[in-house]
């Protein structure tokens, strides 16, 4: 597995990935404003994508063109304040290492302490809270619990979780 910037052609994955969890998350795949914020986070270098090695030549990881992803993630910044906008990993790779590996990556390319990063994930009593394991993800990755935010447009709790960072990850 790689992570690297997203490109154009991972378009379709993250459409196949967001499918994977509209059922937590409410409508994406067919939802213009999705797409135009997936396009937008590419179009900044802005986005990651977790890619497996091409399985017919064995090239690099995500080498072809529509490669299949393990996992995505959007990035934002208002310094000092970062944003997990959306990370998905894909059913069949996850307890794989990809998510960790994908915050990773955008910790160590956009995150410079002091400073704050925060993700909105489901609330706890969320049916995907504990189906998909957000929640204790994000506290293994150093997150807390914080504030409540508005309902989830499927009408799920949320909740925003956040890492302070005193110096570079």
């Amino acid at each position: 597995m790689m992570v690297r910037l997203a490109e154009e052609r991972d378009f379709p994955g993250f459409l196949g990935l967001a499918g994977q969890v509209e059922h937590w998350f409410g409508p994406m795949v067919e939802e213009a404003g999705f797409h135009d914020a997936v396009r937008e986070h590419i179009r900044r270098g802005a986005a990651l994508v977790a890619v497996a090695p091409d399985p017919d030549t064995g090239a690099g990881p995500g080498a072809g063109a529509g490669a299949e992803l393990l996992g995505g993630l959007l990035f934002g910044s208002e310094d000092p304040v970062h944003h997990i906008h959306w990370l998905v990993v894909s059913q069949q790779a996850r307890t794989g290492g990809v998510g960790r590996e994908l915050m990773r990556d955008a910790m160590r390319r956009w995150v410079r302490g002091p400073a704050e990063v925060e993700v909105v994930t489901f609330g706890a009593d969320h049916p995907g809270a504990s189906a998909s394991g957000a929640r204790a993800f994000y506290e293994r990755l150093g997150f807390t619990p914080a504030e409540t935010v508005a309902p989830g447009p499927e009408g799920g709790s949320r909740q925003r979780f956040r890492r302070i960072v005193t110096d570079r990850p």
